[in-house]
């Protein structure tokens, strides 16, 4: 599935306004940061599970480990074969999401903002940070990693991510749902290191 299509796109927009932001803005309220994700029937883009960050609690329970947790504690018969789902996460997932993402067997997933956006526009800028930190290993002849080359393989073999795409007709629908996302951000600046999240 690529997630160029306006019904696709406008459905994935329609998980993150209306089923994702009221999480987040509960989450966020109690000092989390703003990042959240749903588990989604691959066949129908229905929804499994709809998760926000919840790091006042454990500091691993980012949006997407959240909703890979809720998925798991649903019982057997009730939860698809993740094979079977797409992952949806409103920002491109950090190095432990993208991890827990594969580990989980989800083989494609979506994200509406980019690590990018996450540095410049929502002001957190770690995802950057620990995949250059950690993972950015230098070539044999440079001293850094090379210009412009991305932080993580995009498809791989063990899943491909897109970040969410349509027509210009879908630029208003993004745009609207850019501003809650930076009144959240706003609210969670505000409060920001008050909660005792290590990487606030």
């Amino acid at each position: 599935m690529t997630f160029g299509t306006v019904d696709q796109s406008t459905r994935l927009l329609d998980v993150i306004e209306c089923d994702i932001v009221p999480l987040t803005r509960k989450g966020v309220a109690r000092g989390n940061k703003l990042f959240g994700a749903a588990i989604l029937r691959r066949d129908d883009l229905s929804i499994v599970v709809a998760e926000t960050n919840n790091e006042v609690k454990n500091p691993l329970w980012h949006g997407e480990i959240h909703a890979i947790k809720r998925f798991h504690e649903l019982p057997a018969e009730q939860r698809p074969n993740s094979d079977d789902c797409v992952f949806l996460a409103t920002h491109e997932p950090c190095s432990l999401c993208l991890s827990g993402i594969a580990w989980a067997g989800f083989t494609e997933f979506a994200y509406l903002f980019s690590h990018q956006d996450s540095a410049d526009s929502f002001a957190i800028p770690h995802d950057i940070r620990i995949l250059k930190a950690v993972y950015a290993v230098p070539d044999p002849d440079r001293v850094e990693p090379a210009p412009g080359r991305d932080l993580y393989n995009r498809e791989n073999e063990f899943f491909s991510s897109h970040a969410i795409a349509g027509p210009p007709q879908l630029d208003e629908r993004i745009a609207r749902i850019a501003a809650i996302y930076d009144e959240l951000s706003a609210t969670y600046q505000r409060s920001k290191g008050s909660a005792g999240i290590p990487l606030a």
